[in-house]
């Protein structure tokens, strides 16, 4: 948690400032606040500060980071799976910046296993990312259906909170991760997954004085 820490710091001496030597105050403090906790959202949602600083790549051939769903779904999905090898390959287009590419992927990969609950969901995910980063309705279906598929499997309504985040949309995602949680068997591997970022939101708005959201249903 010492990297979380570092951010709630770095976020509560920017509100400082703001308030002390650029005269926030009322309103306008509770508006940059809401500013801060939506880049925070942004960085729990995907941001992994616990790892080492590296240098910086060469500017040879640059590729995109790895989307959230590749860095987290091993916690939701097993691995060396049919549909991990589609996916997989889904990730490479995705990095190279050609979400197009990445959508076309998973669906052929559901062509072949229509029922797939890690294909639909992954395939929300690329829909997001080629919409420009905003949830569509043709996302939420993708997510609607592997949440139809395996109504009590936690990954649809993970990564559709995620994707809620990603288009700024964070106290609906914060309220499908709440309620996801709640739902959690006590010794699932992926509650912490949820909790800290989790921890992160709460620990941010109470600083910033900002109310929680309520409880908000999953994709159905």
């Amino acid at each position: 948690m010492i990297g979380w820490l570092g951010i709630l710091l770095l976020g509560a001496a920017l509100l400082l400032l703001l308030w002390r030597f650029a005269g926030f105050r009322g309103g306008a403090l509770q508006m940059a606040a809401a500013t801060v906790l939506i880049a925070m959202a942004g960085y729990a949602w995907q941001g992994r500060p616990a790892l080492e600083s590296r240098p910086a790549a060469s500017k040879g051939r640059q590729q995109l980071p790895d989307t959230a769903f590749a860095i987290l779904r091993k916690e939701f999905f097993e691995r060396f799976t049919s549909s991990e090898r589609w996916l997989i390959i889904a990730d490479g287009y995705q990095r190279r910046g050609d979400t197009g590419g990445a959508v076309g992927i998973i669906r052929a990969g559901l062509r072949t296993t229509p029922r797939d609950i890690a294909l639909w969901t992954g395939l929300g995910n690329a829909l997001v990312l080629h919409g420009g980063g905003t949830m569509n309705e043709a996302a939420r279906l993708a997510y609607r259906r592997a949440a139809a598929l395996a109504p009590e499997h936690p990954a649809a309504p993970f990564f559709y909170g995620l994707s809620l985040i990603q288009s700024g949309q964070v106290e609906e995602g914060e309220r499908v991760w709440r309620r996801t949680l709640a739902q959690a068997p006590a010794g699932a591997s992926w509650r912490p997954v949820i909790a800290e970022r989790l921890e992160v939101l709460d620990q941010l708005r109470a600083m910033s004085g900002l109310p929680r959201p309520g409880a908000t249903p999953p994709p159905q």
